[in-house]
């Protein structure tokens, strides 16, 4: 299946992303005014925010949901911003095409600022920014043809160009077959099929996911997370997402970025950020996927060494290369049991945790065994009998 491209809707002057194709001249119409550009042969997609604050009135006085953000997103990436209820991830979100204002600061989009664009040039911008919803947001009396070429309709596209591209939409998305049937008859991941289609219809060079999948089942979310994936390798879309979750940013991120009240407390690769989080925020955020101390030997565990005991040993490894399990016993000087282990590639790197026990209490069995590459804590000690099992 090949890219989408529909000419009509890009503003004169923007480049189209390469590796898309129009479906042909019958396809085309006038352009609506111009919004911001990418520089000539630069790759559009790029959107930064600087310094960016947001403050919203309430009876109890002003709530700062944005606190003085700086961030830069690169054209073609698959951007994750996370946190808590509450963070400022929407916020952040629907600033990209200016749903939201910035109390201060600026949102530039391919190097130009949206607050400075008219109504035309705005309107401009929203066509080259698409957007999918938590909840769909279908209209029930309008088929899934109908819906996807809805934004097509208000555009004042011609309605022979329209059927070209919506067809080329549910392709894109597998549900070309669905086209003649109504939102009620449809399933949830369905559901949010269409809602990309109708998103990719305009044919987008940025697409905005506001908790796109905090509604589906998780066999579903992995599903739709493959479809962004392939959208986004295909057509070389920015995707930028939000979620709350942190499994949805590793299975599909490059990068993310965690908010905590409106602040930004860290930002890097997804391998670095999920094999090293640094911030309070983004550990807590991470603690369902990781596996903790065991229960048993948890209760068991001592602060001070145990005659004929053990001391507990984490080895984290975050972009290093994979540990070498025969030379754990060599490194350390003295047997190693093996109690835990949680070890995945994410983007070509090792990221994970082991969870070892060794006898006594050695004092610089942590620095022989970082010579194997990651981090080692000591947890603690326990008896024989609370790691003997």
């Amino acid at each position: 299946m090949v890219g989408l491209v529909f000419d009509s809707l890009h503003t004169p002057g923007t480049p189209v992303a390469t590796g898309r194709r129009s479906p042909g001249a019958a396809a085309t119409a006038p352009g609506p005014a111009a919004g911001p550009a990418a520089a000539p042969g630069r790759r559009p997609g790029t959107v930064r925010f600087e310094a960016v604050s947001k403050t919203y009135p309430s009876a109890a006085g002003p709530v700062r949901a944005l606190d003085s953000v700086d961030l830069a997103i690169p054209a073609g990436a698959i951007f994750g911003i996370i946190g808590r209820s509450g963070a400022g991830k929407s916020s952040l979100l629907r600033m990209v095409n200016r749903l939201e204002a910035p109390t201060s600061g600026r949102v530039l989009v391919d190097g130009a600022p949206v607050d400075a664009l008219d109504t035309d040039g705005l309107v401009a911008l929203r066509r080259r920014v698409g957007m999918i919803f938590q909840h769909f947001n279908l209209l029930a009396a309008k088929t899934v043809r109908q819906n996807v070429a809805l934004p097509l309709t208000v555009a004042g596209v011609p309605r022979s160009a329209i059927g070209p591209r919506v067809a080329e939409a549910l392709r894109l998305v597998g549900l070309e077959d669905k086209a003649d049937t109504y939102p009620s008859r449809l399933s949830g991941g369905q559901k949010q099929r269409v809602g990309i289609a109708r998103a990719l219809v305009s044919d987008p060079e940025i697409l905005l996911c506001d908790e796109a999948t905090s509604a589906l089942d998780p066999e579903t979310t992995l599903a739709i997370l493959d479809l962004l994936r392939d959208i986004n390798r295909r057509l070389g879309i920015t995707i930028i997402l939000i979620t709350h979750e942190m499994h949805v940013i590793r299975e599909i991120c490059s990068d993310v970025v965690v908010l905590e009240r409106g602040r930004v407390v860290e930002t890097g690769p997804v391998w670095r950020v999920f094999g090293a989080p640094e911030h309070p925020t983004t550990q807590a955020l991470l603690e369902p996927l990781t596996r903790g101390l065991p229960p048993d030997l948890a209760d068991r565990l001592q602060p001070l060494p145990t005659p004929g005991g053990s001391a507990i040993l984490r080895i984290t490894w975050a972009g290093q290369g994979t540990p070498d399990l025969s030379g754990l016993a060599v490194a350390a000087g003295t047997p190693v049991r093996l109690l835990q282990a949680g070890i995945e590639r994410i983007q070509g790197h090792a990221v994970g945790r082991m969870l070892v026990a060794v006898p006594g209490a050695d004092p610089d069995v942590e620095a022989r065994l970082r010579a194997l590459g990651g981090a080692v804590e000591r947890l603690g000690y326990v008896a024989p009998e609370a790691e003997a099992g």
